[in-house]
């Protein structure tokens, strides 16, 4: 593939046009804000670079598209896509990233972090022994990159991981994979359960009603897509207690509205979309790479499957 001339959008891009810069690549660049991105780029460019395709524009007619980002879903979800034209996506310390999100907010909670600040508002001395991480059961959703490196950190901790893919294909690090549809078994047994899987036509709002209702005093920890989630299902378990409290970190609307009900909920805590930032290093390490398989015909291990969206 003969790749010459690549637009780069992204509000960062003055960061990555140094580093791109400074690496001496021999290709023509337009480094662009989203705002400033136009059909004239598009129409220059060979290959296209971004988080995201916020313009309603034809992608059909570069070679190539890479996501800066892990996610795909904004260039896949419910949209057609030509597929002579190749899409990767960025994979760096993501991984790493989400599981130590994942692990502060499972120990937060098993070591009565809130109780115990309760206590010393009210000057009490109420002694409570905290739980081990290796009497914990997770559920991940998700046994990809991401998710099996949630699952290697947490095992290693003695935390007994159970895993959903769409194949239900065994992994390592993961006690027992289950496909999707055969989700239910054991849900009635786990702690917590963490959601690291793309946003496709099949997990578009998978976290719902009948989830919830198969499942008891349950930590939730969304880092996929907010768009997984029913929220409106999410705030009923809330109430009734299936789920014990939520840490949600993606929405189906970002930033997340001042009028959502779930900044409101004392059991639901928010962060916006962190737990796995591109840094600007990361992603120009990652395109480069990239960048080089093409050219030289290598195999890619960030090429999308876009049959899947993932």
């Amino acid at each position: 593939m003969d790749i010459k001339n690549i637009v780069v959008v992204s509000p960062m891009y003055n960061e990555l046009k140094t580093l791109i810069t400074n690496k001496g690549i021999q290709k023509n660049f337009r480094f662009l804000s989203e705002e400033n991105f136009t059909k004239n780029d598009l129409l220059w460019a060979d290959a296209f670079v971004s988080f995201n395709t916020k313009k309603d524009y034809d992608y059909s007619q570069v070679k190539w598209v890479h996501s800066l980002g892990a996610g795909v879903d904004r260039f896949l979800f419910k949209k057609k896509w030509n597929e002579e034209v190749l899409l990767t996506r960025t994979i760096c310390s993501f991984g790493q990233r989400i599981a130590e999100y994942c692990l502060s907010y499972i120990l937060k909670d098993i070591q009565f972090h809130d109780e115990f600040q309760q206590l010393k508002v009210h000057k009490q001395w109420k002694p409570k022994t905290p739980k081990l991480l290796n009497e914990q059961k997770v559920m991940i959703y998700g046994t990809g990159e991401i998710g099996q490196q949630t699952a290697k950190i947490l095992s290693l901790l003695g935390v007994q991981v159970y895993g959903v893919s769409l194949s239900g294909k065994e992994k390592e690090y993961f006690k027992e994979v289950l496909p999707v549809e055969d989700h239910f078994i054991r849900l009635s047994e786990i702690d917590f359960i963490i959601n690291t899987l793309p946003l496709t036509e099949k997990t578009e709002k998978l976290f719902d009603e009948k989830v919830f209702k198969n499942i008891n005093n349950v930590g939730f920890i969304n880092v996929g897509r907010g768009a997984s989630l029913d929220e409106k299902a999410l705030l009923d378990a809330l109430h009734h207690e299936h789920v014990r409290f939520a840490v949600l970190d993606v929405f189906a609307e970002e930033p997340l509205p001042e009028s959502n009900p779930l900044w409101e909920n004392r059991k639901v805590f928010i962060t916006p979309h962190i737990s796995a930032v591109t840094t600007p290093d990361e992603a120009v390490d990652c395109f480069i790479e990239t960048l080089s398989c093409i050219e030289e015909n290598k195999p890619l291990h960030n090429k999308v499957d876009i049959t899947k969206g993932f």
